[in-house]
């Protein structure tokens, strides 16, 4: 009896999530972060330091000192605030969710960038994913928590 070969390529075992990306073809590389409900898609190259939020400037998008602070923070634990031109898209959320959706994003495609930032960036705890959500309304309640007034008679 003669065997016959079987013209079927055995699978080739798929690639961990956690590989290193390279650029696209416009140059970027590509981080997504989530906070609460909002989502942010985020692309660095290196370049002259430009930051922009839904293309408006960081300062234009996030009023508030402490969400600016937030979402600069990545690049400067990583020492590379003027390196990189980093473009955020956001939506979803409100603005801080959106600030701590931007830092996670930003981290991760700064970690897709360079393996050497994957520790210092852990360290500052940017690459972690907050996730924590609002809890939903109970049936037959004011809210997640509250109750309505109990009345004995």
């Amino acid at each position: 009896m003669v065997k016959k070969e079987s013209n079927i390529q055995q699978a080739e075992p798929q690639a961990q999530a956690t590989e290193k990306k390279g650029p696209d073809k416009g140059g970027y590389y590509w981080g997504t972060g989530r906070r609460k409900s909002s989502v942010a898609r985020v692309r660095i190259k290196p370049g002259e330091g430009k930051l922009s939020v839904n293309k408006r400037s960081l300062e234009d998008y996030f009023v508030r000192e402490q969400d600016r602070n937030a979402v600069l923070a990545p690049l400067l634990s990583v020492k590379a605030r003027d390196i990189f031109d980093v473009h955020v898209d956001v939506q979803g959320g409100g603005v801080t969710g959106q600030a701590g959706a931007a830092v996670l994003g930003i981290a991760r495609a700064l970690r897709n960038f360079d393996d050497n930032y994957t520790q210092t960036l852990r360290d500052s705890g940017h690459l972690t994913r907050d996730s924590r959500m609002v809890e939903r309304k109970k049936p037959g309640q004011s809210g997640a928590r509250k109750r309505f007034q109990f009345s004995k008679r």
